[in-house]
């Protein structure tokens, strides 16, 4: 087995497909394929999984969410048409006018380049603007002061990898018992430093196993994982997209986003928060 292969764990009973991403004296690196979760295993305890592509183009990742996400987009609508003076046209003069659309802009900090990827032809698919940036999780409190005032977001979401440290699980309460829930947090709290409303600034935090409770009170709108459970590597991006898409006179139906997840309610959670969906007039290219 090599670099690259697909590979599952037999001492798992098989049940995440991961990528090598490194073999290092017999023992191998690897990261879920549809997991956040990185995790190390003997060569010997590997069994090859079916050689498909990981990462297949935007066009071939259709999760059953997709079309439900743009069920608040904007269709056709009618605007009485307005007088030379700002008055309001009598009815039989009425012009129809379309819309035009500004879903939320997304700024999504990631600490896995490939699950960036992946994120980011998912968002241009679904037509949500968004800028992305692979930062190690370590890093990314820092980032947020450079990145913030540069990209002025809508959304932020923060997430890699994450999860309980193996010799801390007899106490999932602290911080110091998660791989980067610390900085997580951390990057959290820049972001409330630099809006406070948390209906003008929505922030998805967290990955596999986070610290969903200190995620929370830091400041966060949604974050995982309420169960400590590991999230599938678009949940985050399933929350961001249908805040991207609910108006902003609308609340986002919390039960509803997160049981669009793969995760569900294990493995996200969150609290009412206002849409970053307008609309203007009139349209224009």
């Amino acid at each position: 087995m090599k670099q690259g292969d697909l590979v599952t764990r037999r001492s798992y009973d098989n049940d995440i497909v991961f990528k090598i991403q490194d073999v290092i004296q017999r023992q191998a690196l690897l990261r879920g394929v549809d997991y956040r979760l990185l995790a190390d295993a003997p060569l010997s305890d590997l069994l090859s999984a079916p050689q498909l592509d990981s990462y297949p183009p935007a066009s071939r990742v259709h999760p059953p969410w997709m079309d439900m996400i743009r069920s608040n987009e904007v269709q056709q609508m009618l605007l009485p048409s307005m007088d030379s003076h700002g008055a309001k046209a009598a009815p039989n003069e009425s012009i129809a006018m379309r819309y035009f659309e500004i879903p939320g802009k997304v700024l999504h900090l990631d600490g896995d380049p490939a699950y960036l990827r992946k994120c980011m032809n998912l968002y241009g698919e679904l037509r949500v603007p968004a800028e992305g940036f692979y930062v190690s999780e370590i890093k990314m409190a820092e980032a947020l002061y450079r990145l913030l005032p540069q990209t002025k977001p809508d959304i932020l979401v923060i997430t890699g990898h994450d999860g309980i440290l193996k010799n801390r699980r007899s106490d999932m309460n602290q911080l110091g018992s998660y791989k980067n829930s610390y900085h997580f947090v951390q990057a959290v709290k820049v972001a409330r430093q630099y809006e406070k409303n948390k209906d003008e600034l929505t922030i998805i935090a967290g990955a596999c196993q986070s610290h969903f409770e200190a995620l929370l009170q830091a400041g966060a709108n949604y974050a995982s994982s309420p169960a400590r459970v590991l999230i599938h590597a678009l949940d985050p991006l399933c929350v961001a997209a249908k805040v991207a898409f609910t108006p902003i006179r609308d609340t986002v139906n919390v039960a509803g986003v997160i049981g669009l997840t793969h995760s569900g309610f294990e493995g996200m959670g969150g609290i009412e928060s206002r849409g970053s969906f307008r609309r203007g007039v009139p349209q224009f290219q």
